[in-house]
């Protein structure tokens, strides 16, 4: 099993399947317009810029799972993710990403790269850390998404390589990525 064996429906509705993306490496990010770390969209954007003639694309997952941080409707998330930091990597429908009913492809790539913690070294890491302690403990014992802007690098053959958490910023990820293409 791959990535590729999944589907997902575009921003603007339409059925696509992950296979159209077989041999790029691919960064999937799931995605909040309200969220703190919102401001990575401008970082993705700038990856995806530098590196998507050499077979590089980030696909975007919005979700309003964590602190109801995404906007209403599709078309919003959309217009928002343009004018605010001119994205153009694609973008696909509100999904969920944990839980009972969230969306095939995260219940597998969540499998093959489990959760191993927040870099508490780093602030936000740390502040993820105590608030999840905090507010839901449990959440930190399992492999669900912890929050918006968690991010898995793919292989050029559909294969999990890596798990980043939230905390970890785009271009702190710039030579995973580029050891990859």
């Amino acid at each position: 099993m791959s990535i590729y064996d999944f589907s997902a429906n575009t921003i603007r509705g339409k059925e696509t399947s992950l296979e159209y993306y077989k041999g790029q490496v691919l960064l999937i990010v799931n995605t909040a317009s309200k969220c703190g770390f919102a401001h990575q969209y401008g970082e993705l954007q700038k990856l995806y810029e530098q590196y998507k003639d050499q077979g590089f694309t980030i696909l975007g997952f919005p979700s309003n799972q964590f602190g109801g941080q995404e906007l209403e409707t599709n078309e919003e998330v959309n217009v928002f993710c343009q004018i605010n930091y001119g994205v153009s990597f694609p973008l696909f429908e509100k999904i969920e990403v944990k839980g009972a009913d969230k969306h095939p492809l995260f219940a597998y790539l969540t499998r093959e790269a489990g959760f191993e913690g927040f870099d508490t070294e780093n602030s936000s890491g740390r502040l993820l850390h105590t608030m999840l302690s905090e507010q839901d403990p449990a959440a930190l014992a399992n492999d669900e998404i912890k929050w918006n802007f968690t991010k898995f690098l793919i292989d050029r053959q559909g294969n999990v390589v890596k798990r980043f958490e939230s905390s970890v910023e785009p271009l702190e990820m710039e030579s995973a990525i580029a050891g990859l293409l």
